[in-house]
């Protein structure tokens, strides 16, 4: 599959402590940023549609932080990422750090770029482990069909006339 064509979602190992992570969406980066960066629209498409984002918090600028929480409404379970932004240039690149909270320790950096062409906007998403260890724990607990469907639900919202006006 061509990963320049819109819809479609690559995952890449460029070393053994890198993924990256390239989706082309059909909207200009300017909605993409703040489908990226605006809670009220992160709430809609962020996590498997099996769980419910109960938190979203967003502080955007160097040094701010954020906070999701995912819970599994059938055991109740909860699930915590957060992380700090390093970098921001909108709407073309966030850097911020990631973590799961039941795994402190572990956090990891994700370069986000997006660039602009003809009206669709090219993610790329590079995140970079402290050892192979790291990325390959987060690859085998399920990270990438959870990406793949958060970005397949983003790709939604962002064809929603509600929010792209």
């Amino acid at each position: 599959m061509d990963p320049t064509s819109s819809g479609t979602t690559t995952l890449t190992l460029p070393s053994d402590r890198e993924i990256l992570i390239t989706r082309v969406f059909a909207a200009p980066r300017r909605l993409v940023f703040e489908a990226l960066t605006r809670p009220e629209h992160v709430r809609r498409w962020y996590g498997p549609r099996r769980l419910t984002l109960t938190v979203c918090e967003i502080d955007l600028r160097p040094g701010g932080a954020w906070r999701y929480v995912l819970c599994d409404p059938e055991s109740g379970q909860e699930f915590g990422f957060s992380g700090v932004y390093r970098e921001i240039v909108p709407p073309e690149r966030i850097v911020s750090t990631e973590g799961y909270e039941a795994l402190p320790g572990h956090d990891y950096l994700v370069t986000v770029t997006l660039d602009e062409h003809d009206g669709q906007t090219t993610l790329r998403s590079h995140l970079l482990y402290q050892s192979r260890e790291d990325r390959d724990g987060h690859l085998r607990a399920g990270m990438e069909p959870g990406m793949r469907e958060s970005f397949a639900r983003l790709a939604e919202l962002l064809a929603d006339p509600l929010v792209t006006g």
